[in-house]
């Protein structure tokens, strides 16, 4: 069974129609700290959690790598694998710029995932909240945390 599970309520319906309407697998949309502020699909917390802190791994190392190759950040990064694709995008917000996941087979394709993903950027910028409300960015045991799925990630106690 596919779970649906929004932290913000904002996000709610406009992730659900990005999911369906891009017929995505796994979606997690979060601040570049890897803090979770809306998913679908995952069936486990820790999968969450290590999937996000990878991801903000990932987008903060391509936003580096594209300001000392290019002088500007790479924003939007695709994977095809044999089964499945990844598409790690950013979501420019007035309060900042979120991170977004999206993992999907061959029920998509990177055209359907790009142009729904458009959408889903103009509806997160008119109703996201100008100052986000809840708690910090990092909470107090993020680092904890992080190190906690990345030693399970990685298999070490």
């Amino acid at each position: 069974m596919i779970r649906h599970s929004v932290m913000v309520g904002w996000a709610d319906a406009p992730i659900k129609r990005y999911v369906d309407d891009a017929r995505l697998q796994l979606t997690v949309l979060m601040h570049p700290s890897g803090q979770v502020l809306a998913q679908h699909g995952f069936q486990r917390r820790l999968d969450v959690q290590t999937a996000c802190a990878l991801s903000a791994a990932i987008n903060a190392t391509a936003v580096q790598l594209g300001l000392l190759i290019d002088g500007a950040p790479f924003t939007d990064l695709h994977y095809a694998g044999t089964v499945r694709q990844l598409y790690l995008a950013q979501i420019p917000i007035a309060a900042g710029t979120l991170v977004l996941l999206s993992v999907f087979d061959d029920e998509s394709s990177l055209g359907i995932v790009q142009l729904y993903l458009d959408e889903l950027r103009a509806t997160l910028a008119a109703s996201a909240p100008v100052e986000q409300e809840g708690p910090p960015a990092l909470a107090e045991d993020f680092e904890r945390d992080l190190n906690t799925n990345l030693a399970a990630l990685f298999g070490r106690p």
